[in-house]
């Protein structure tokens, strides 16, 4: 990588916790049991994202299920990405935050967003139309509270006047922020708020939203004493051979896109542009890199470097790839990646 972002090439692991085929309380288990090996492994934080009312998050409160992560890891970081602001009242949220990065001894990374999905909002009763006011002022309620000692507010949505904030986070300031979008507009936000940064899609088009994030950053500032993190985020399976690696890849994605696309089609809406509706579209999008352990380091460094990302967001798990694939994924990137790049 020739701009040197490798020497400072982090690798965390990104999560629909999708169903699976199994039982939930299984592939919890089974999601807790590749968390822990990531743990040793050296990975940095685990991100789950929240949705509602689809097999293509089992996950729908994602605080609860990391309060468990809490507890079987020891280095590991982990947060939310994104936490569905516009579902939250966002004084009970500045508490679970709270309550989380005490648990963990001040590991928890915060991703707040208004998601991607209307439909799921609205099952709670929130429009379209309500939703951008919504999320701004409780975000801004969220960021009032994590630097302050009382709360008070006034808006559209929230009145809040003289509340006693009686939970602290561990971190100070307050935990890490994160934001998931592929638009330049809300890289410059994340830049100017010095939150770190999630994308996804083709290295190229990436690069865009890195370059306009860098643009707008304030000059040698570090977000929480360090370098921002610009996430690359791609499905990863890796085996032995290319084929083996394919077969798996393919029967999981497959699985993936059902529930991907589930409220989309039962409630008659059609698909984002951008969603692959094939395994191989998946792997020419970028979305999928897949093979053997050597193949898919190349692929892997070449699309970080293109993209301008520092961090690269692996999805280890998803439909219904089995346990020990995954765990065999987890173990190539640290030996291919992670003892190479990791800083």
């Amino acid at each position: 990588m020739k701009s040197g972002l490798a020497s400072r090439l982090r690798c965390g692991i990104f999560d629909h916790l999708d169903d699976d085929g199994q039982d939930a309380a299984r592939q919890y288990e089974d999601r807790l049991k590749l968390i822990e090996v990531c743990d040793s492994l050296g990975f940095y934080a685990y991100h789950l994202a929240e949705h509602h009312c689809t097999p293509h998050g089992r996950g729908p409160s994602p605080n609860l299920f990391l309060s468990s992560v809490a507890q079987r890891t020891r280095r590991l970081r982990f947060g939310p990405l994104v936490l569905l602001l516009n579902l939250y009242h966002p004084l009970r949220a500045f508490e679970e935050i709270c309550m989380l990065d005490q648990l963990s001894g001040g590991r928890l990374e915060v991703g707040i967003g208004r998601g991607s999905q209307p439909i799921e909002w609205g099952y709670f009763g929130i429009s379209a139309d309500a939703a951008p006011s919504r999320y701004t002022e409780a975000s801004e309620i969220l960021n009032i509270a994590l630097k302050g000692h009382t709360l008070s507010y006034q808006g559209h949505h929230f009145e809040l006047s003289e509340i006693p904030l009686t939970l602290k986070p561990h971190q100070r300031p307050h935990p890490p922020t994160w934001i998931a979008s592929n638009r330049a507009e809300s890289a410059q936000w994340a830049a100017a708020n010095g939150a770190n940064l999630a994308c996804i899609g083709p290295a190229c088009v990436v690069r865009n939203v890195t370059d306009a994030y860098r643009s707008h950053r304030s000059h040698n500032t570090a977000a929480h004493g360090r370098k921002p993190l610009l996430g690359l985020a791609r499905m990863v399976v890796i085996a032995k051979s290319d084929r083996d690696a394919h077969v798996a890849a393919e029967t999981a994605y497959r699985r993936w896109l059902e529930s991907f696309k589930f409220l989309y089609e039962l409630n008659a809406i059609p698909t984002p542009p951008a969603l692959p509706l094939t395994f191989d579209a998946a792997l020419e999008s970028e979305l999928c890199v897949v093979g053997t352990p050597a193949s898919v380091r190349q692929l892997l460094l070449e699309q970080m470097e293109v993209a301008g990302a520092n961090y690269l967001l692996c999805q280890l798990a998803f439909g219904n790839l089995p346990l020990d694939i995954s765990l065999g994924t987890a173990a190539a990137i640290k030996a291919e990646i992670l003892d190479s790049f990791g800083g």
